[in-house]
C-alpha cells in the first residue's frame, strides 16, 4: 500500500468562483478522487491547517507528496519546507504539478530559480513521450493532448533533468520540458507541467494516468537505509593499531 499526501494551497477555488465550479472539491479533491484505486492510501492537506496539513506524523507516514502551488508560495513556512525536504532526503517521493515549479520547496531541491516563460490563452497542449520506456509513461501512446492549457516555454531554469520523460509543444510554438525526473538524496522528484487551476485538467484521464504512474515511480522501495559519518574499517588496516 503506498500512503499519498495530495497537499494544495487551496486559495483559487476560495476566491474565484470560475474555479471553484470546476472543483468544487477543490485541486486536491479532484486529483485524490483521479488517482484513488487499489494499492494506494490517500489523505489531502492543505495551507489553512496547522503546519500546512503536513505535521511531522503526516509526514512521516507518506510515501508519496504531490504538491500543487500557485498563489500562496510566499505563505508557506519555512520551517515545512525544511520539513518536506528533509523527508525527500531521506525517502519520501515528491510529485511537483504545474506552478509548484515556483514552490520553496522545488527551488530549493533544483538549487535554480526555475523561472520560464508563461501565456495563459487556452492553447492546445501537445505532450511527446520521448522515453515510452519509463515506468511514469505506461500506457499512454506517441503522444496526448490537452483543449487548452496555460502556455509555460522554454528556456526552464532547471538542473538538467535525469531522465525526461514528456516534452510538450503549444499551440503558439513553444516546447517545454514538462515531464522531468530527478533523485535527491534517497528520495524521488517527478515534475509535471499540466495543470492550471483555470482549466479541468485533473479530470483528463492521461494526466491522471501520469500522477498515478508517478506515484508508483516515485514511492520508496524500503531498500538498505544509508548511513553517514564516521566509520569503522570493514577490514583490518596493515600498519594501523
Amino acid at each position: 500500500m503506498i500512503r499519498v499526501t495530495v497537499w494544495n494551497e487551496n486559495v483559487h477555488e476560495k476566491l474565484n468562483e470560475k474555479i471553484a465550479a470546476i472543483y468544487p472539491k477543490g485541486i486536491h479533491g479532484a486529483i485524490s478522487d483521479g488517482i484513488a484505486g487499489e494499492g494506494v492510501q490517500i489523505r489531502t492537506a492543505t495551507l489553512e491547517q496547522p503546519e500546512h496539513g503536513l505535521t511531522e506524523e503526516v509526514l512521516n507516514d507518506t510515501d508519496v507528496l504531490i504538491w500543487w502551488g500557485h498563489r500562496a508560495h510566499k505563505d508557506v513556512s519555512d520551517e515545512i519546507v525544511n520539513r518536506v525536504h528533509d523527508r525527500v532526503l531521506k525517502g519520501m517521493g515528491l510529485i511537483v504539478l504545474h506552478s509548484g515549479h515556483f514552490s520553496k520547496i522545488f527551488k530549493k531541491l533544483m538549487g535554480t530559480s526555475c523561472d520560464l516563460k508563461w501565456r495563459e490563452q487556452g492553447d492546445k497542449e501537445r505532450l511527446w513521450v520521448v522515453d515510452p520506456a519509463h515506468p511514469i509513461a505506461e500506457g499512454l501512446g506517441q503522444y496526448f493532448e490537452i483543449e487548452h492549457e496555460e502556455m509555460y516555454g522554454e528556456h526552464f531554469d532547471i538542473p538538467a533533468p535525469d531522465e525526461l520523460v514528456f516534452i510538450s509543444w503549444f499551440e503558439g510554438g513553444e516546447v517545454f520540458r514538462s515531464g522531468c525526473t530527478y533523485h535527491r538524496g534517497n528520495g524521488k522528484v517527478f515534475y509535471f507541467r499540466p495543470g492550471h487551476e483555470t482549466y479541468p485538467t485533473y479530470y483528463n484521464k492521461d494526466v491522471l494516468r501520469v500522477i498515478s504512474n508517478a506515484v508508483n515511480w516515485a514511492a520508496p522501495r524500503h531498500g538498505i537505509r544509508q548511513t553517514y559519518g564516521n566509520a569503522k574499517p570493514l577490514e583490518p588496516i596493515k600498519g594501523q593499531q
